[in-house]
């Protein structure tokens, strides 16, 4: 974890907060004192965590907890009053944020974040594979536009097609993408 945004109305507590991490991980701590200054914040840094200290000096932190998981990749954490924990923490944990009971025990704490750290990591290998699904998928669309192309302008059949950008691939030593492109370019105007 390299950058940690803390949304804390009280210097203690963000004192507290920011002093956890020692001895666990030395991350880029970035402090915000409001909801409204840590939207603004968010607009314009990436951060790997947010920790919102629940109440802020201007919303409880319900809200900035859904803005940053629906709008930023950070991970959200959001430490609650023993009070106030059950109900809060029913709903922010429905949209992904992880949530922690006041009064704060640093074991606990370590604990969360390494949770939060090997969810991230997780997190991060499936949207990995989800862009090279996503372009696997571009990818299939633009060939079979190009089957499309050979089938409309040169009378192939589907099979005809396919061998045809095979057998230029191989002949060419380029990819059946790059040949499809090609293809793509010629009939296109």
């Amino acid at each position: 974890m390299e950058s940690v945004l803390i949304v804390s109305a009280g210097e203690k507590a963000t004192a507290l907060i920011a002093g956890m991490f020692k001895g666990y991980s030395t991350p880029r701590i970035t402090i915000s004192k409001s909801s409204s200054e840590a939207r603004r914040i968010l607009s314009s840094a990436e951060f790997d965590l947010v920790i919102i200290n629940a109440p802020l000096s201007d919303e409880y932190g319900q809200n900035l907890a859904e803005i940053c998981v629906e709008s930023t990749n950070a991970s959200c954490l959001m430490i609650i009053k023993s009070e106030h924990y059950e109900s809060v923490s029913q709903s922010v944990e429905l949209i992904g944020v992880m949530t922690i009971q006041k009064p704060i025990n640093k074991a606990l704490f370590i604990q969360a974040i390494r949770f939060i750290n090997a969810s991230r990591n997780r997190l991060s290998g499936l949207r990995i594979e989800n862009q090279k699904l996503h372009k696997r998928i571009e990818d299939m669309k633009l060939i079979n536009r190009a089957k499309f192309m050979l089938m409309q302008y040169l009378g192939f059949d589907e099979n005809q097609a396919h061998k045809y950008l095979e057998k230029q691939a191989m002949d060419k030593r380029i990819t059946r993408l790059e040949v499809a492109i090609e293809i793509i370019k010629i009939y296109e105007n």
